[in-house]
C-alpha cells in the first residue's frame, strides 16, 4: 500500500460531509439552513453528519438567537482543515497513480 493511503479518513467517505467541508473551506461560516439548502439534505441526515464531524473535532459550532429565532452556525477548525486537506491531496495522489498505472 502505498502511504498517502493512510491519509484517506474515513470521517469524509460520505458524499454529505464531504460537502459539508466543502462549502467550510470555501465560506469561513455558515449556518444550518445553508448547508441544507445547498447540498439538498433533510434535516435529520444533515445533522447526524454534522454532529460526526463536530465529534471529530473537524466542526466548531455556535448557537444563538437572532431575535427570537434559533441559529447554528458551523465553521470548520484548523484540525478539520487539516485533515480535509490531508485527504484531497490523498485522492489526488491515488487517481495520478492509478492513471500512470494504465
Amino acid at each position: 500500500m502505498r502511504a498517502y493511503l493512510e491519509n484517506i479518513n474515513k470521517a469524509f467517505e460520505s458524499r454529505a460531509r464531504l460537502g459539508i467541508m466543502s462549502v467550510l473551506m470555501v465560506e469561513d461560516k455558515t449556518d444550518f439552513n445553508n448547508l441544507k439548502e445547498t447540498l439538498q439534505l433533510t434535516d435529520g441526515n444533515l445533522a447526524s453528519h454534522l454532529r460526526a464531524l463536530e465529534e471529530a473535532g473537524y466542526l466548531q459550532v455556535e448557537k444563538q438567537f437572532v431575535g427570537r429565532k434559533p441559529n447554528t452556525t458551523y465553521q470548520a477548525t484548523d484540525a478539520g482543515r487539516e485533515a480535509f486537506k490531508a485527504h484531497l491531496d490523498a485522492l489526488e495522489r491515488l487517481i495520478l497513480d492509478n492513471r500512470q498505472n494504465e
